[in-house]
């Protein structure tokens, strides 16, 4: 029958008598009876009978999406040429010939094919500004792919011109402010406005805006909403499904991270170090293709491994149910290409948040997070909407990690041989004014010292050396590492003194491996997850003493160890290294066999109806007083008194229309010195 149609179809395109209405009509129906090569024969046919007919480049756009969901990728090209040839106005073409240039690694040609588009659109129409909002979204994406952030910020800028509501946009807008050290940080245009900005923030950039674990656990809420609204299909729904006994658990690991990526590198051991008598392991990776190191020994150590980038929500929650999944781990988060929609169809009984994302998911369908007593404290639990179990030292290690043998000389690494070397090696989204005006303050009082970082961007580079010359720091004390392979990085390490940690997004990876070197590291813990993870590896690394309690102790201790105290600086290098076989930090095995307990007490506790229903009542409220509060003025999660502002704001919105108990701060103690203590 379909055959039928197509030759009705081409005899009646032959005789001059289909018009581009029923060739569209008529492709389509073939497609969807699953013969997408006829209905590109019949768009390519009508286009040789049609070429003068104003409306082919029509033709062509249809025929290129064929040809793209048929693999002919320079088929595609071509007819988005010709498309344009006809019509150059037609801006989804515009949009699609750079996507096409993108999936063929000319990422610099995409984004001038898309400025391309935005040049061709002169007329103002819904249909006008809806495509240069997606063409500048096309080239802002790319751009801070390429860490062109500076040009990201203005395509951005532009499409927030256009619609200042659009909650992507803020967040992409957000991090590529981060990502080139801007301070203030929120000084953004009026139409855009402080709380619309600081409202849309993405979970993630927030980690690194604030150290406001209240803040962030109301932004993570308001994301899950905006992330999992309308109809979910539920035909997958395991939360009440049994969990056999007499056999082994079964564990599942979502992640699109596990590769050369930080968190591949931390994960890389623990497959192997897994007892496989006590859980069965299967990984759903969501990431891009790859095949490096990591990667492979992954997919070589887990029992099973199913790649479900190309699946929808719909499709993966249907594997992970048929695999019968137990414990299902979220190992994204709130992290790029996470997969938000495959836990809210609740594919397994328990879910649990871990290592991927330094906070709180502030979702209904999350019941616990994976964390140990240096990053959620007992008195910090009500900071997360999920239930908190501990292990040891919450983060694993790789003991096989590969170091090149051979470390530089100072010289051949570009850094002076006689200078005290600090060194941060942490993504510059993570060094706020604050951490860099400590930073400064050690730096005067040692005028020996230079500071050594990551190589940003030059634009980056060039405000971080002018913000130094403004603060009375030689630009040219401060240098800057060329990024080199992940073995060859760590053979670096050893030629810096003292790592100075980043506050409120502290070093995690950065951190392991400098201690993994021998490196000591300097922190200063705050409220959130992000900000504590940094005292817990330097704790497990048997090195308490680098933990500080205030800023003005980290800039004293930063100083004593760089003049007055090295003997003890290197009596703790010493220490360090003498300790990697024998502490906590490294100890892979100890922390799987940890959290394979951890596991039994999820499964016993679903078992015995002991699940946590995890606790999101006023957050919008929590929300609200954090995007109020000027963030870039002060640092919040050192307030002595950070509950007693939040009790006092959400007496305010109280007054206003009532809230209800929340088990957090909701409601105030009934006097002042009832706050003052609590606080």
């Amino acid at each position: 029958m379909a055959d039928n149609h197509f030759l009705a179809a081409l005899q009646k395109i032959t005789s001059g008598g289909l018009s581009l209405h029923e060739l569209i009509a008529a492709a389509q129906n073939a497609a969807n009876a699953g013969q997408a090569e006829q209905a590109r024969q019949l768009y390519q046919v009508w286009i040789a009978m049609n070429a003068e007919n104003p409306l082919v480049f029509i033709a062509h756009f249809n025929c290129s999406t064929l040809q793209t969901q048929l693999g002919d990728a320079a088929g595609a090209e071509a007819s988005l040429r010709a498309a344009l040839a006809r019509n150059p106005d037609f801006a989804p073409a515009h949009v699609n010939l750079g996507s096409a240039m993108e999936r063929r690694g000319a990422a610099a040609e995409a984004v001038e094919q898309w400025k391309a588009g935005l040049e061709r659109l002169s007329a103002v129409s819904g249909d006008a500004i809806d495509y240069k909002l997606t063409l500048l979204k096309q080239i802002s994406r790319v751009m801070s792919d390429n860490q062109q952030h500076e040009g990201a910020e203005a395509a951005l800028t532009q499409a927030l011109d256009l619609n200042p509501a659009q909650r992507d946009v803020l967040e992409q807008f957000a991090a590529a402010r981060l990502a080139q050290c801007k301070w203030p940080n929120a000084a953004v245009p009026p139409k855009i406005g402080r709380r619309n900005y600081l409202m849309n923030f993405h979970p993630l950039s927030a980690c690194a805006y604030a150290d406001d674990p209240l803040y962030q656990l109301g932004l993570a809420d308001r994301y899950v909403q905006a992330l999992t609204e309308g109809d979910i299909s539920m035909a997958n729904d395991r939360r009440h499904a049994t969990i056999q006994t007499g056999r082994r658990l079964r564990i599942g690991y979502v992640s699109s991270d596990l590769r050369a990526h930080a968190v591949g590198y931390l994960m890389a051991n623990l497959f192997e170090a897994h007892d496989r008598s006590a859980v069965e392991t299967f990984v759903y990776y969501c990431g891009i293709p790859a095949d490096d190191e990591i990667n492979r020994r992954i997919k070589g150590d887990v029992e099973h491994w199913t790649d479900i980038r190309a699946m929808s929500d719909d499709e993966a929650a249907a594997a992970i149910a048929k695999d019968g999944i137990d414990i299902l781990v979220d190992v994204n988060g709130h992290t790029r290409e996470a997969r938000l929609g495959v836990f809210a169809r609740r594919p397994a009984p328990i879910i649990v948040n871990w290592l991927g994302y330094p906070g709180t998911m502030g979702s209904a369908f999350h019941h616990y997070i994976v964390a140990d007593e240096s990053v959620i404290p007992p008195d910090h639990e009500h900071y997360y909407s999920e239930r908190v179990l501990r292990l040891p030292c919450y983060q694993p290690n790789d003991r096989k990690r590969v170091v090149h043998p051979n470390t530089p000389s100072r010289a051949e690494a570009g850094l002076p041989e006689d200078a005290f070397v600090f060194c941060c090696f942490n993504a510059a989204h993570k060094i706020t004014r604050f951490s860099f005006e400590r930073w400064m303050e050690i730096m005067r009082q040692t005028p020996e010292s230079v500071l050594w970082l990551l190589d940003y961007s030059s634009e980056t580079n060039n405000r971080i050396r002018a913000a130094a010359a403004e603060r009375g720091v030689a630009a040219d004390r401060i240098f800057f590492a060329k990024k080199i392979a992940n073995a060859h990085h760590l053979a670096r390490y050893p030629l810096a003194d003292l790592f100075l940690d980043t506050i409120p997004y502290g070093a995690h990876t950065t951190a392991s491996d400098a201690l993994w070197m021998g490196v000591p590291v300097l922190t200063l813990p705050g409220r959130s997850f992000a900000s504590r993870v940094c005292s817990s590896l330097v704790r497990s690394a048997g090195a308490p003493e680098l933990i500080c309690d205030t800023p003005e102790h980290f800039v004293s201790r930063a100083v004593e160890l760089a003049t007055t105290d090295r003997l003890s600086l290197a009596g703790i290098r010493e220490r360090i290294i003498a300790g990697r076989d024998t502490c906590t930090l490294f100890d892979i095995d100890g922390l799987a066999r940890n959290l394979e307990r951890l596991y039994a007490q999820m499964a016993f506790e679903y078992a015995a109806g002991q699940m946590p229903q995890p606790n999101l009542a006023n957050l919008s409220a929590y929300l609200e007083i954090g995007a109020r509060f000027d963030h870039d003025a002060a640092e919040i999660g050192l307030m002595t008194d950070y509950h007693a502002h939040y009790r006092a704001e959400l007496a305010k919105l109280d007054a206003r229309r009532p809230l209800i108990a929340d088990g957090r701060l909701w409601p105030a103690p009934a006097d002042a010195d009832a706050i003052s203590r609590a606080a």
